[in-house]
C-alpha cells in the first residue's frame, strides 16, 4: 500500500509500526454543535475508504474519532465564544443536551452512509483530568506559560512549528489569522487551558482555577491515552493542517520529545457550484436535505466515489442526478450477474481483482477501483462469478450492490427541476443578505414571491431549507 503523506509530502509505502499487523489511527471527529453537512462527511467517507483498505490487506485496526463537545471556539484561534456555549443559549438548552442530540444525528448519518464506525469514539468532556494533566507537562518542560485568561503555548520553543503546513510564523503578521493578546509571546501562541468567567457554562476545576480546555489539546491527549505514544496514521480535512494538526504535532512533540503519528492524510475541501462550501454561505446541505430532495445517502456516497480525496470534489445537483442514475445502472448490471451460469476465465477475474487491489493501494484512488467494478458489470457473459467478484469490491465501495437501498426514493411528485433549485437558493441567499443588513421588508418580499410560486421556506439555527408546497 501505498499513502501520501502531508508531512513529508510524498507518496510511499505503507507498513504499520506494530509487528502484529494491528494499525493505529486517530481520526478528527465533529464539533457537536450543529448538523453535520455534506462537506464534513465527505471527510469521513474518506475515512472509511482508509478502513476498509487496510482491513482489506489484512490488517486490524484500533481507531479512535473524538467527539468535541468543549472547547472549539468560533474562531479557529481562541477568541470568541464555545461553540456549545453559543447554541445552548440560542436554543435554551444545556450544552450536554446540544451535544447528546446532535452526536446522535452524527452518528446516525454515518451509518446511513454505511461509513464503519471506529473502535473508540470518546468524548472530549470525559477526558478532562488527561487534558490537565497533559497541559501540566508542558509547562514543567518550558512549553507553556500562564497569562491572566489561560494557560499559552509557546511555539517558539519548539523549532519545528509549522512543518506540516509550510507557514512561516516569524512572518506572521499579528492578527492575521489569530486574535491579538499583548499577553501572548508571540501572536501565533494557542491556548492549551483557558479561565472561564463565572458565566461560562462548562467549566472544570484545574490548578490554575476553574476554566476548560482548549481545542487542540483534546486529541493530543485523547490519541495518546487509547493509542500509545506513538500511532500509524492520523486524519483530517485540510482545514486542519494550518492550526489544529500544527498545535496537535507541538503538543505532542512538547511534552513526548517525538510527533505521535507517523503518517498525516487530510481529505480534500469540497465545493458547491465551483465556490467554497460555508454555513456562513448559507450553502451547505445535510443528509436530510438531499433527501428531501431526492437523493438517498448512498447516491451521495456514490457521488463522493468520483474524485480522488485529495482532490477538490465540487457538488452540484446535476452531478447528483447524475450519481443518482449511475449507481441505479450499475446496480441493475450486477443484479444481471446473479446467479448466472455464464463461464468467465479465471485469469480474467483474477486480473479484475488485481486492477482493483492495485487502484485502492495506489493512495486510495477509488474513482479507478470503482471503474475496475463498472467494466467487471459490464461483461458480455453473465456469471455468478463476476457477481461474487463486484460484491467482494463492494467491501471498499460500501454501495451494498447486492441489496436495495433502504432510503431510495423516486419522488416524482416532488421531484425538483435543477434550474429552479439553483434559482430558490439563489434568493434565500439574497433573503440572507437582507436580513442581515436588517432590511425585513425585502426579506418578507423575497419570502412571499417565494411562497407565491409553491416554494415553503423553513428557517433553522443551521439556515434555511425549502421544499416545495
Amino acid at each position: 500500500m501505498k499513502f501520501y503523506n502531508t508531512l513529508t509530502r510524498q507518496k510511499a509505502e505503507f507498513t504499520p509500526m506494530r509487528s502484529d499487523g494491528q494499525v493505529r489511527i486517530y481520526s478528527c471527529g465533529p464539533t457537536v454543535y450543529g448538523y453535520a453537512h455534506i462537506g464534513n462527511m465527505r471527510t469521513y467517507l474518506f475515512m472509511d475508504f482508509l478502513r476498509r483498505a487496510l482491513q482489506w490487506n489484512g490488517y486490524t485496526l484500533l481507531h479512535a474519532m473524538n467527539i468535541t463537545d468543549v472547547g472549539h471556539l468560533v474562531s479557529d484561534g481562541d477568541s470568541g465564544e464555545d461553540k456549545m456555549n453559543k447554541t445552548a443559549r440560542e436554543q435554551k438548552k444545556t450544552p450536554w443536551e446540544i451535544a447528546e442530540y446532535y452526536t446522535s444525528v452524527f452518528m446516525r448519518d454515518i451509518k446511513r452512509l454505511n461509513i464503519q464506525v471506529p473502535e473508540i469514539v470518546p468524548k472530549a468532556t470525559e477526558h478532562i483530568p488527561e487534558m490537565i494533566s497533559f497541559v501540566e507537562g508542558l509547562i514543567e518542560k518550558g512549553y507553556g506559560y500562564e497569562t491572566s485568561d489561560g494557560i499559552y503555548y509557546d511555539i517558539k520553543k519548539f523549532k519545528d512549528y509549522g512543518r506540516l503546513s509550510r507557514m512561516n510564523f516569524d512572518e506572521n503578521q499579528a492578527g492575521a489569522r489569530v486574535e491579538v493578546n499583548s499577553e501572548k509571546r508571540h501572536p501565533a501562541d494557542f491556548a492549551l487551558w483557558k479561565k472561564a468567567d463565572p458565566t461560562h457554562i462548562m467549566q472544570w476545576p484545574s490548578p490554575w482555577g476553574m476554566g476548560y480546555p482548549g481545542w487542540h489539546i483534546e486529541c493530543s491527549a485523547m490519541g495518546l491515552k487509547y493509542l500509545g505514544e506513538e500511532f500509524d496514521i492520523h486524519t483530517g480535512g485540510v482545514d486542519h493542517i494550518p492550526i489544529h494538526h500544527e498545535n496537535e504535532i507541538a503538543q505532542t512533540c512538547g511534552l513526548l520529545g517525538h510527533p505521535a503519528a507517523r503518517w498525516w492524510m487530510h481529505g480534500e475541501f469540497m465545493l458547491v457550484d465551483g465556490g467554497k462550501m460555508s454555513k456562513s454561505l448559507g450553502n451547505t446541505y445535510t443528509l436530510d436535505q438531499l433527501k428531501e430532495k431526492g437523493y438517498s445517502p448512498m447516491v451521495f456516497r456514490y457521488f463522493c466515489l468520483n474524485a480522488h480525496y485529495r482532490q477538490k470534489l465540487n457538488f452540484t445537483f446535476d452531478g447528483m442526478d447524475s450519481a443518482k442514475k449511475s449507481l441505479r445502472n450499475l446496480k441493475s448490471l450486477v443484479e444481471k450477474h446473479k446467479g448466472a451460469d455464464g463461464k468467465v476465465e479465471k485469469e480474467t477475474l483474477e486480473r479484475l481483482l488485481a486492477e482493483f487491489s492495485d487502484a485502492v493501494n495506489d493512495d486510495l484512488n477509488i474513482p479507478k477501483a470503482l471503474g475496475v467494478v463498472w467494466n467487471a458489470a459490464r461483461n458480455e457473459v453473465k456469471s455468478n462469478d463476476i457477481y461474487e467478484l463486484i460484491l467482494k469490491c463492494d467491501k471498499i465501495l460500501g454501495l451494498g450492490l447486492g441489496a436495495p437501498d433502504p432510503e431510495e426514493t423516486d419522488v416524482t411528485e416532488n421531484a425538483v427541476d435543477p434550474a429552479l433549485a439553483k434559482d430558490v437558493e439563489e434568493q434565500i441567499a439574497l433573503r440572507a443578505a437582507a436580513k442581515k443588513a436588517k432590511n425585513y421588508a425585502e426579506a418578507d418580499r423575497i419570502r412571499n414571491e417565494l411562497a407565491a410560486k409553491g416554494i415553503i421556506l423553513t428557517d433553522t439555527p443551521q439556515g434555511t431549507t425549502w421544499k416545495k408546497g
